[in-house]
């Protein structure tokens, strides 16, 4: 039987109308309808309305449910999806929100559900079938749309009670099951989930949808789901992230996903653009239309929601626009009018295609470059006796304890299991699972649901908002078993674990478990369409050493499995208990431990990715005493048939007793800096106190309490990080270390607040004036929970008397903006320690230039580094972006941006240097991507140049000015001397960089400034005595482009082309986080078909007329150094010349910038509008386009330079440069570029190939 299908009008099939959605999306934005509710409600309808003539006699009250007016007022709601579809929707919702048996028991009307959907779908067919004969330019659709039902799945309605719920997983899927079937048969085109604010609600009904859809009784229709953020906080009513929430239902693969309902569209902006960020599927927004006032009514303004919504259009952050609560067709047609002509959110690639993505209230995200992730164990019936025992006594609130506990001590995962003879696994997994959604510290991290029972594990499934992890299912039972089983974890949109074994048993071997894992690989990739970075391998850790021979090679089968496994199954992950390994060593817990640890270090070195492991039952592997980790190694490796009898010596010899008294004797004996460093690396706290107190008394060696920290725990923390970074410590016991140092500082903050108070008291001041050497903002970024390295940060910047605002951890990007602008922050710091951080950090900086912030950022935290915010981060925001190594260098940093004196060139210094990293890194890339030409032109920089800020500023004066004979005494305000310096290889260091700086410096100060007196002679020698000449012409031309070209008209009537500057654009792939345009010189200029006229600029400009003359004089005295000095000067008169006659174009010829002052420092760090290119450099790196600039401007014969064969000017002091006016002109490097952009220039300017490749061979991104 064929699956049952409705076409919508204007196709012939349903898959044609799905094809045209999707490509529909693809070019243009579409638009969604507004408020149901809103319209409804104008209606004024009395209760008799609403029960009609059908339900006159009802038992309950009938006012107030909305979706049955589609039975008893068709007409009314017919009209509402007229008006809107009229207002410009391309999609009209159903009036089914509460179309729900859940939601329609409120009225007793559950009987008429699936009537209910199906008649409003009905209608609003009809109304788009009408409106489509109406206006034919574009066909319409109907969206079903799914509420959230009146009841949440997550959390509990009783205060008493926080693990009961009053509706459960099934009852949801069954109610929404009815709800689709009448949405579908009414002809639904495409179904809407809608209005989120319990993800575990969501999932039932995108389980119901696709458990339809697969039993192939329906034809599927694309899928559309949206999230409610309830306030500022970022979070569903669930507690979920956007980025959780998306997370949570990416399994379904939407085409879109978005947000509506809560809040209007500037307070939803900051979250649609983190969901933009985060997902490959088109983003939908419909906000409110504002917030509501206090009567819950709706102010804001079509005009005003359209003004908010374009934003997010103009920005490239949505696919579909549309409106909710308060929203009316005068919105939605304001909103179409706004955005309709705007370019499509494009979707950047899925997360999921190259990592591991979960989530619980929080995301998680592991890729092969991620840290060994850590699942917690203790949550298991059989693997802890204490958690049983609580559990079976019914003691759940202590059981939930050991839950939190595993999460402090670094547990990113938690592993769950109720598999135990005298429980209700089922019961027992439901409850507790209930429990952790109450609790915000646990619940924020993904769930691993662990059992051997598939209904406990289902159970499980059921009561998860979040991504989880299903562990375990094998091929023990056979393919069709585990293709069942696999297919259900997929559609509630679980990871699995997929254990090593089949139907003849265990793996043991490496070979077996490889053979094992890549049948079931092909059968769940092949046969499920699994995404195979959801899969993860327990390839059996199998224990050793149980006096039993054969046993002995466990650990080497598994770690050489491993190995095959990463290398051979794309995606895939490891994982395994690592306390199985050990389990013949029961109750000797320090060779336990090292026998983990080691395991570990290999393991991880070899691709495990995870380990089930008590987070806090872990040694350091460096920190394993000499004979023991020898006696491991062997074991681990079955090098020694004697390590059994050698691990049980030990650990008899070596009892836990043995083990304390052993390591006091040991550690406490040495000295001060040498214990503190030991508490830290160990994660002791017991000592840490009296240590750093010993130490702030040693005033000799540590005068100030601050000394403490910058010396013996900042060495010891640099230990830990050392370890870290080398695979020898693992994050548990890093979070250990920070226990010890917060321990420590803590200790020392009384004291330097005396001293601060002390020093306070001194100055004669009072702590309200401002006595600070300045403010620092600092936060830990969003999805981010570490503080320690932060509050070292703010503690080292607080005992140098700077001002210190610790707006603490999981901090949204937009309350760091808030409180830099009202702190008048002087620096922003940003820090975080998992990997997740580096992309808010990215965010935070992008949003710190849209904000127009220029308040330089400080990047810190265990994760970041030099080289990912040179690449990264730097590039998003125009301010300052630094990396600071650690919290002793933070005063360094901050106090040289905030020294006037030295400020400049210590922005100049990192920013040299983070070229440099750059460069490196773009270089080192083998394997550089370039877009397509079509590709880079669309996503080219596309000015509104509509917009009253965006049109063109008219010249004063238009045509050429030619400049004969100049006064030099006029150009030299406007030299810049560094580049003199530099010709001469006279380069200071930092701080002593830049001219007149560069006299201070102790190497080369003295030898600059002798050389600047003998320049100055010389200079005024050249002036008075006239022995050189000065000429240049500036141009102003009618221009306007034409793609990437600018054509320059003979006049104003635009009639008749003089000639056509050739451009080329920028093709290498930039960061996936960059929303950079790929720039070409024609983007600054007005397109041809705007019939907006624009204008082109240039300038030619030489001060080298009788330079040759002197400098062969010169050298026919064999005066070397007179005929360089000549030449030098003259280069720093040509472009002192034409700084000033680009001065001059701005505040007279053109015009635009008539009272603009810059002092010459302004002028030479380019803050004024516009730019002025030369051809033959980067943003145009063709010299053979000065040929036109010279045809064009009559050049040679109206001043005297020419140019060479080879394009070069002559006087060689000469400067010829394009001159751009529009605000949003910027410099930039056009880069390497590909074989197609080369055949397109040629063609263009008409010559050939090989001629453009021989002027462009340096940008060439292949070989020639």
């Amino acid at each position: 039987m064929a699956p049952i299908s409705t076409i919508p009008a204007g196709f012939t099939s349903r898959r044609a109308a799905t094809e045209y959605i999707e490509s529909e999306l693809n070019k243009r934005i579409m638009f969604l309808d507004g408020a149901m509710g809103t319209q409804i409600q104008d209606l004024r309808l009395s209760e008799e309305d609403f029960r009609g003539e059908r339900f006159k006699d009802h038992k309950k009250d009938l006012k107030g449910n909305n979706d049955l007016l589609v039975l008893t007022q068709p007409k009314c709601i017919y009209e509402i999806h007229r008006n809107y579809l009229l207002a410009g929707a391309d999609f009209v919702e159903t009036n089914t929100f509460s179309g729900t048996t859940i939601a329609q028991a409120d009225y007793a009307a559950e009987a008429i559900v699936y009537e209910l959907n199906k008649v409003a779908a009905e209608i609003a067919r009809d109304a788009c079938s009408d409106v489509l004969k109406e206006t034919p330019d574009r066909p319409r659709f109907v969206c079903g749309a799914i509420g959230p039902t009146n009841r949440t799945c997550s959390i509990s309605p009783s205060v008493d009670n926080p693990s009961f719920r009053n509706v459960t997983f099934d009852e949801l899927v069954e109610a929404y099951t009815e709800q689709v079937r009448g949405l579908l048969d009414g002809g639904s085109d495409v179904l809407l989930v809608e209005t989120i604010f319990d993800t575990l609600n969501a999932k039932a009904a995108l389980f119901a949808i696709d458990t339809l859809f697969d039993e192939g009784i329906y034809e599927r229709v694309p899928l559309f789901v949206s999230g409610t953020i309830v306030d500022q906080s970022g979070r569903t009513l669930s507690g979920q992230t956007g980025e959780a929430f998306i997370t949570s239902v990416a399994h379904t693969e939407p085409l879109a996903i978005g947000l509506n309902c809560a809040l209007g569209a500037d307070q939803m902006r900051p979250f649609i653009q983190s969901m933009s960020n985060f997902t490959s599927s088109k983003v939908i927004c419909y906000p409110n239309a504002g917030l509501p006032n206090t009567f819950g009514e709706y102010d804001e303004s079509p005009e005003t929601m359209a003004a908010n919504v374009s934003g997010f259009a103009r920005e490239g952050l949505v696919n579909i626009l549309g409106g909710c609560c308060g929203t009316t067709p005068a919105h939605i047609k304001a909103i179409y009018e706004a955005c309709k002509d705007f370019e499509p959110r494009v979707p950047g690639p899925d997360v999921r295609s190259k990592k591991l993505v979960l989530s619980g209230l929080e995301p998680l995200i592991y890729d092969d470059s991620s840290n060994f992730l850590n699942i917690g164990e203790r949550c298991n019936v059989a693997g802890s006796r204490k958690f049983a025992r609580h559990i079976i006594n019914d003691q759940y609130e202590e059981a939930l304890a050991i839950a939190r506990e595993q999460v402090e001590n670094g547990g990113q995962v938690i592993d769950i299991n109720m598999d135990e003879g005298m429980l209700d696994g089922v019961a027992a997994m439901t409850k507790f699972l209930n429990l952790i959604s109450t609790e915000p510290d646990v619940a924020k991290v993904p769930i691993m649901v662990d059992s051997s029972n598939f209904a406990v594990v289902e159970a499980g499934l059921k009561c998860v908002q979040g991504k989880c992890i299903v562990n375990s299912i094998s091929l023990k039972e056979g393919e069709e078993d585990f293709l069942k089983k696999a297919r259900l974890i997929k559609r509630y949109g679980a990871a699995m674990v997929v254990m090593a074994f089949d139907e003849e048993g265990q793996a043991v071997d490496r070979h077996e478990k490889f053979r094992i894992c890549e049948r079931s690989y092909r059968l769940l990739v092949d046969k499920v369409g699994f995404n195979p970075n959801d899969i993860i391998f327990d390839p059996n850790i199998l224990t050793i050493c149980t006096g039993m021979e054969e046993h002995n090679n466990y650990g080497v089968e598994f770690i050489e499995a491993t190995h095959d496994i990463k290398t051979k199954l794309p995606g895939a992950k490891i994982s395994g208990g690592v306390s199985n390994l050990s389990f013949s060593f029961r109750g000797k817990e320090n060779v336990r431990q090292a026998m983990h640890s080691v395991f570990l270090y290999h393991a991880i070195k070899a691709g495990m990715d995870m380990g089930i492991v008590n987070p806090g039952f872990l040694t350091i592997y460096d920190e394993i005493p000499k004979d023991l980790l020898d006696i491991c190694e062997n074991a681990l490796w079955n090098r020694d048939p004697e390590s059994t009898d050698k691990l049980l010596e030990y650990a008899q010899t070596h009892g836990k007793d043995a083990v304390q008294k052993g390591e006091e004797e040991a550690w406490r004996s040495g000295s001060v800096t040498e214990r503190l460093k030991h508490a830290l690396v160990k994660g002791i706290t017991k000592y840490v106190v009296e240590d750093t107190e010993e130490a702030r008394l040693d005033k000799e060696r540590y005068p100030r309490p601050l000394h403490v920290i910058e010396g013996p725990l900042m060495s010891g923390m640099s230990v830990v990080g050392d370890l870290f970074g080398a695979g020898k410590m693992f994050l548990p016991q890093v979070i250990k270390s920070a226990r010890v140092m917060k321990k420590a500082v803590a200790h020392l903050i009384p004291f330097m607040d005396a001293e601060r108070l002390a020093n306070i008291e001194l100055m004669g001041a009072t702590e309200d004036d401002n006595i600070y050497n300045g403010t620092m903002v600092i936060a830990t970024v969003k999805g981010d929970v570490h503080d320690i390295g932060k509050n070292i940060v703010g503690v080292v910047l607080g005992c140098n008397n700077y001002r210190v605002v610790d707006l603490g951890v999981m901090t949204p990007c937009e309350k760091i903006i808030e409180a830099a602008i009202r702190e008048k922050a002087d620096v922003i710091g940003l820090s975080g320690l998992i990997t997740p951080s580096l992309d808010e950090m990215i965010h935070v900086a992008k949003e710190l230039e849209r904000a127009g912030m220029k308040i330089p950022l400080l990047i810190g935290g265990a994760t970041t580094s030099k080289t990912h915010t040179a690449v990264k981060i730097a590039p998003r925001y125009q301010a300052p972006a630094i990396h600071v190594l650690d919290a002793s260098r933070t005063v360094v940093v901050v106090s040289n941006l905030l020294d006037k004196e030295l400020r400049d060139d210590f922005i100049a210094e990192v920013n040299e240097e983070y070229e440099e990293v750059r460069d490196d890194h773009y270089d080192s890339l083998k394997d550089r991507k370039y877009l397509s030409l079509p590709e880079s032109r669309k996503k080219g920089l596309h000015i509104e140049w509509s917009l009253p800020e965006n049109l063109p500023p008219k010249p004063n004066t238009v045509g050429h000015k030619v400049y004969e004979d100049i006064d030099l005494n006029q150009l030299l305000p406007y030299i810049d001397w560094n580049p003199f310096f530099q010709v001469w290889q006279l380069r200071g260091k930092y701080p002593n960089r830049g001219y007149p700086k560069l006299f201070n410096d102790a190497t080369v100060g003295q030898e600059a400034h002798r050389l600047f007196d003998e320049a100055q002679v010389m200079l005024r020698d050249l002036i008075n005595k006239r022995k050189i000449r000065a000429s240049a012409i500036v141009s102003i031309l009618p221009a306007n482009s034409r793609g990437d070209d600018i054509v320059v008209y003979a006049d104003e009537s635009r009639t008749e082309e003089a000639g056509v500057y050739y451009g080329l654009r920028q093709q290498a792939e930039k960061d996936k986080e960059s929303s950079d345009a790929y720039l070409c010189l024609s983007d600054f200029i007005a397109p041809s078909a705007t019939g907006i006229p624009d204008y082109i600029g240039s300038i030619a400009a030489s001060a080298g007329f009788g330079v040759d003359e002197l400098a062969a004089k010169y050298e026919a005295d064999n005066d070397d150094y007179s005929a360089i000095m000549v030449k030098a000067l003259a280069d720093r008169l040509a472009e002192a010349l034409t700084e000033k006659l680009h001065q001059d174009m701005r505040r007279e010829m053109w015009g635009f910038a008539p009272n603009e002052s810059l002092d010459t420092q302004d002028l030479l760090s380019i803050k004024y509008q516009g730019i002025r290119p030369a051809p033959g450099y980067p943003s145009q790196p063709d010299h053979a386009e000065k040929t036109t600039m010279w045809k064009l401007g009559n050049i040679t014969e109206a001043t005297g330079i020419e140019l060479t064969d080879s394009l070069m000017m002559h006087p060689g002091a000469s400067v010829c440069a394009l001159v751009f006016a529009h605000p949003k002109s910027s410099y930039f490097a056009v880069g390497k570029v590909t074989n197609e952009q080369i055949v397109d220039y040629a063609a263009r300017k008409g010559t050939t190939v090989d001629a453009a490749e021989t002027w462009l061979r340096p940008i060439l991104s292949y070989d020639v």
